[in-house]
Formats: structure tokens, C-alpha cells, sequence
């Protein structure tokens, strides 16, 4: 039983100390962290419960955090395993999904999104009918994805070669 739970510590220990890991989480906590201090710097109303959200799970904004996270993930990958690797290849190609879709597909849907909101809310206002908004989902603008694509790869370099 012991050595069963030495072997998971061990494991669990390795895990912690992975430098691709390590890169890719910290650019995902930092870029939420940045989004959060953005909030806090620019906002007229600052209200706790919307810088919670934009700690723990708000999507959209200044910097990009998917954009962070796959890049610090790619740039891990590159130093650790070569340019030339398959998990490169891979983790590049993936990437590129994630920060398309970032910029293109769910800013889109988000714009959609806010207009079906709006013309739902006309529509209820000239008849009396009640009107369920739905979700927003903020995509993200060019820059953001560009500086969150910076700061990962910086972070995943700091990781890699420190």
C-alpha cells in the first residue's frame, strides 16, 4: 500500500515540476490575473462579483488566455521536445485552431449573439411578450489574441530556459 502511494506522490510530484505544465498553467492564471487588473484600472464601476467571473471563468478580453495557454503549450513543447517532433506538429496545429476560433468563430457568435438580444428585447417591448436574452460569448479581438500569444510564449520561454 505504501509504495502505491509513494509511486502516486512521485508521479504527482513529476507532474508539478513539468516545465510544459508548469508554462501552460501559469500563462492561463496570469492572463485571467492581467484581464482581472485591466478590469479594476478601466472600469467605472467596479462590482466584486464581475471580477470574480473574470478571475474564474469570463471569457473574452484583454489578453487573450486561450491564446496564452496553447502558446506557452506549443513553446514548451518546442524546447522540450524539438521543432521537429510530432508533439510540436501537433500542439502548433492546435494552436492554430484555438486562436482562430478565438478571434473568428466565437466573436462572431458573441456579436450574433447581442444582436438577437437586442431585437428580442424591441420585439418584447412592442409586444408585451416576455423575452429570454441569451448568453453572450465575447470572442476576441486580433490584439487581444496577439498579446496573449506573447505573454505565453514569453512565460513558456521563462520556463524553459530559466
Amino acid at each position: 500500500m505504501s509504495v502505491a502511494i509513494s509511486l502516486k506522490a512521485a508521479s504527482l510530484r513529476f507532474f508539478f515540476e513539468n516545465p510544459i505544465f508548469l508554462s501552460s498553467v501559469s500563462s492561463l492564471f496570469i492572463a485571467q490575473l492581467l484581464k482581472a487588473v485591466i478590469y479594476v484600472l478601466s472600469a467605472r464601476r467596479r462590482r466584486t462579483r464581475e471580477l470574480v467571473e473574470i478571475l474564474a471563468w469570463r471569457t473574452g478580453g484583454m489578453p487573450s488566455s486561450h491564446a496564452a495557454l496553447v502558446c506557452a503549450l506549443s513553446t514548451s513543447i518546442a524546447f522540450a521536445e524539438g521543432l521537429a517532433s510530432n508533439l510540436f506538429v501537433f500542439s502548433l496545429f492546435f494552436a492554430m485552431i484555438i486562436l482562430r476560433d478565438a478571434m473568428g468563430a466565437r466573436r462572431s457568435v458573441g456579436l450574433q449573439a447581442r444582436s438577437l438580444n437586442l431585437l428580442g428585447k424591441q420585439a418584447a417591448e412592442k409586444t408585451g411578450l416576455d423575452f429570454h436574452a441569451v448568453k453572450e460569448i465575447r470572442g476576441h479581438s486580433p490584439i487581444e489574441v496577439v498579446v496573449g500569444s506573447l505573454l505565453g510564449v514569453f512565460i513558456a520561454a521563462g520556463f524553459s530556459l530559466l
